[in-house]
């Protein structure tokens, strides 16, 4: 591989890992790996209570100004 490639590929690989890590919090921690038949009201309900959860999760150190 040519140094460009190297590169690119770098640039791809800290860009999906950034996406990828909350959707790892969210399955793992929160269990939302699987979808149950409950009703689409009910699934959008959980799945936004789940995001904003990650979202402290994942900011838990800033806010309570641990370094």
């Amino acid at each position: 591989m040519s140094d460009e490639e190297k590169a690119k590929n770098k640039t791809k690989s800290s860009v999906r890992a950034k996406v990828e890590h909350p959707f790892l919090v969210l399955k793992q921690i929160f269990g939302f790996n699987k979808v149950r038949y409950r009703g689409l009201d009910k699934n959008a309900n959980r799945l936004f209570v789940a995001c904003g959860l990650v979202n402290l999760y994942m900011a838990r150190r800033q806010l309570l100004g641990v370094t």
